[in-house]
């Protein structure tokens, strides 16, 4: 079985660690060689140097006719070929061979004409010094590379683990979460305007929109390394986002909020003007402002984050049949299987309210409402949803084709959903026409 490696590990620290370690092994090679010849080369010279002092003073003892000692001879049978042709040739030379089992370093020089005077010196003890060291160089060296990959996989972890939660927040963000930060301890620590606001510190987004606000005093923080950097960089841009957000959201609200005096009086003096088409037209125009008003104090209700819903137990059926009268159009009603869900009901009669009207408003009849447990579809059979809603959700004053409205009826819809803890999706048929599908919790 594959070792299931923890979230935070990825390519970066696996070839880190194969960098880390094909550089302590190539280091490990390189330092172990140079230390293997450097003492191979001297335990061999003073061997050598050892056998051709006993070979000097063998020959003095040949040349003046006294015996020789044990380990000198004159064409011993064990002296190697190669070295007694040196010997016979005229020159002098030493040479490592097996002698009886043993490792013998053996000396040679030239006597009586085509003769080989030869001296054999025991280089066992030499062999051995080199042989442990040689296993003292592996074991240090495998002693080595482990603990380096271990330290260096320790540094990269840690490393991909903050770009890991770099990327995690970046994704929040996305997401709609603009309160998440990083955080990273090489940043220091810092909160978003929203935290701000909630510990009572001042901000004005209509004055400073880009403020980061901090939760104190700020932190002095050390040198940052790249990884910080990245952080601090995300932080400052979520942090500038938001309070861009928060300013747009008080803009909203307050042109809303502003209108509503002024529409009020001026539908109050609609209602005073004669009966004609003209009339009517004044009257439909300030309805039509009156909703535009409407809508918006709702849109930024929702983006305020703060409302709460009055959960109750409802049947699903009964309610959708209600949500389609109250929308007054031609909805046809489907209950495949009814179901209990607990739910605030004034939120998800808004919902499939807007779902409806937005389907008689841009598609064709027959509108299909069916309730399938808890799920609920809305289905037109007209032209489907524009692409950049399928892939990327309503956007507010967004219309296409020179369709009439101003593209908030399925924002309010997804807001609302979103606060009843539902899901909204948006999707073609594929024989034609747009789908609208709310996934609700059973009770």
């Amino acid at each position: 079985m594959r070792p299931v490696l923890p979230p935070w590990s990825g390519t970066l620290a696996a070839k880190a660690a194969a960098f880390i370690t094909v550089m302590c092994c190539a280091l490990a090679a390189l330092l172990g060689v140079l230390v293997h010849v450097q003492v191979t080369n001297q335990t061999v010279g003073q061997a050598r140097d050892q056998a051709l002092q006993r070979l000097t003073q063998a020959t003095e003892r040949y040349e003046a006719g006294d015996t020789l000692r044990p380990g000198a001879g004159v064409d011993p049978p064990e002296l190697p070929g190669e070295l007694r042709d040196l010997a016979v040739a005229g020159d002098r030379g030493t040479m490592v061979a097996e002698r009886e089992g043993r490792p013998t370093m053996w000396a040679a020089g030239p006597v009586d004409g085509e003769r080989a005077l030869a001296v054999a010196v025991d280089y066992s003890q030499q062999a051995h010094t080199i042989e442990g060291l040689d296993r003292a160089i592996l074991w240090s060296s495998g002693l080595a590379i482990g603990a380096t990959l271990l330290v260096g996989a320790f540094a990269v972890t840690r490393v991909t683990r903050r770009l890991h939660t770099t990327a995690l927040v970046a994704r929040r963000i996305s997401a709609g979460d603009l309160d998440a930060r990083v955080n990273d301890p090489g940043t220091g620590p810092r909160t978003s305007p929203r935290a701000g606001l909630r510990m009572g510190l001042r901000w004005d987004p209509r004055t400073n929109p880009g403020a980061d606000l901090r939760a104190g005093p700020r932190t002095k923080a050390g040198p940052q390394d790249e990884v910080a950097a990245v952080a601090a960089a995300l932080d400052s841009m979520a942090a500038s986002l938001q309070g861009k957000l928060l300013a747009e959201q008080r803009f909203t609200a307050d042109v809303a909020h502003e209108l509503r005096t002024p529409l009020t009086g001026l539908h109050a003096a609609a209602e005073l003007l004669p009966p004609g088409r003209p009339t009517e037209l004044v009257r439909d125009r300030v309805a039509a402002l009156r909703t535009l008003t409407e809508d918006l104090l709702e849109i930024s209700r929702l983006d305020t984050g703060r409302e709460r819903v009055e959960l109750d137990t409802e049947q699903l059926g009964p309610l959708a049949e209600r949500a389609v009268r109250a929308a007054g159009n031609g909805t046809e009603v489907r209950v495949v299987r009814d179901v209990a869900v607990e739910t605030d009901r004034r939120r998800l009669e808004r919902v499939l309210g807007n779902l409806v009207a937005n389907a008689h408003k841009h598609g064709r009849g027959p509108v299909v409402l069916t309730v399938d447990g808890p799920v609920v579809t809305v289905r037109d059979h007209g032209d489907g949803f524009p692409e950049y809603l399928v892939v990327h959700g309503p956007q507010r004053f967004r219309t296409e084709g020179g369709t009439r409205g101003h593209g908030l009826g399925l924002t309010i819809a997804r807001g609302q959903a979103e606060v009843l803890g539902a899901r909204l999706e948006f999707a073609n048929a594929p024989e034609g026409g747009a789908v609208a599908t709310l996934k609700l919790a059973a009770e």
